[in-house]
């Protein structure tokens, strides 16, 4: 017989999986960890803290794939402070993107974080945005001109994809959706897209989590440290394989079946709403 700090270990560490298998996918990962905490036997929303920390896990994941760019970018960003009169090279040009991308996600995420902790945690909000952003996503993969290159991002096109990042602060928008979906309205090609998604994150990402595990230290939570630290390392490994397989994916494919999907699951937790089989709260 499973005990009960047991059960809360194996919770943990599926929760962990789920937030490995889809912090890449356009499909919301924070949506899927809030659904998949009130389908477990506890019933209980893992809560906005547990989310943030475990990304750290997955975005641990980005570093270690995209090591060579964010060294070349970061060191080409540094060379440009260090010389503030030479023209900039497309490397630290992205690199003061990705901090002006991160402003929008920053100073929302700490003027609403009671209604992010809270009232949009609410699964009626989650389900609608699964499908809402799902259409949008749908809508840009066929109307995109997909032909531009992370080399032609501007400042704009930068602000508007920063943007386009802070809607992912309501559980079932999606970061790397929303910021796809802009990028693939703006021309850009699905694997610009996507890489540029996973930049963009890391700053935003981090400091979140870095945030929730300083203010939730010492705090008693649903899960537990123990089982956060486990569902983190597990997010870490499995988010490694998720991005390799992605980007692999997004080459030859277009968005549709995480559309299509998308349309599922919200349908599916709306279904489980009505019926009351599961609590929107």
């Amino acid at each position: 017989m499973i005990t009960a700090d047991g059960a809360r270990w194996l919770e943990a560490a599926f929760l962990g999986l789920v937030q490995g298998l889809n912090e890449f996918l356009p499909v919301s990962s924070s949506a899927h960890v809030r659904i998949a905490g009130a389908l477990l036997p506890s019933g209980n929303d893992p809560g906005a803290a547990f989310t943030a920390i475990t990304q750290i896990g997955t975005e641990a994941a980005v570093l270690l794939y995209f090591r060579r760019d964010i060294g070349r970018i970061a060191a080409a960003w540094c060379g440009a402070l260090a010389r503030p009169r030479t023209s900039l090279s497309p490397d630290t040009r992205l690199g003061w993107l990705i901090l002006l991308g991160t402003l929008p996600i920053a100073l929302l995420g700490l003027a609403l974080k009671h209604q992010i902790e809270c009232n949009l945690r609410d699964l009626y909000v989650t389900a609608t945005m699964l499908i809402g952003f799902g259409l949008v996503l749908g809508l840009a993969d066929r109307l995109g001109a997909r032909r531009r290159s992370l080399k032609r991002l501007g400042w704009r096109h930068g602000l508007l994809l920063g943007l386009a990042q802070a809607l992912a602060l309501v559980p079932g928008v999606s970061r790397s959706g929303g910021t796809i979906s802009a990028a693939l309205l703006l021309g850009y090609t699905r694997e610009a897209a996507a890489r540029y998604s996973f930049l963009l994150a890391i700053p935003a990402v981090l400091a979140s989590g870095v945030f929730e595990l300083a203010d939730s230290w010492g705090k008693a939570n649903p899960i537990g440290a123990g089982p956060t630290l486990l569902a983190t390392v597990i997010a870490f490994i499995v988010g490694y394989g998720v991005i390799v397989a992605f980007l692999r994916l997004i080459r030859t494919r277009s968005f549709l079946p995480f559309v299509m999907y998308r349309l599922a699951a919200g349908a599916t937790v709306l279904a489980l709403l009505t019926s009351g089989i599961i609590a929107a709260r």
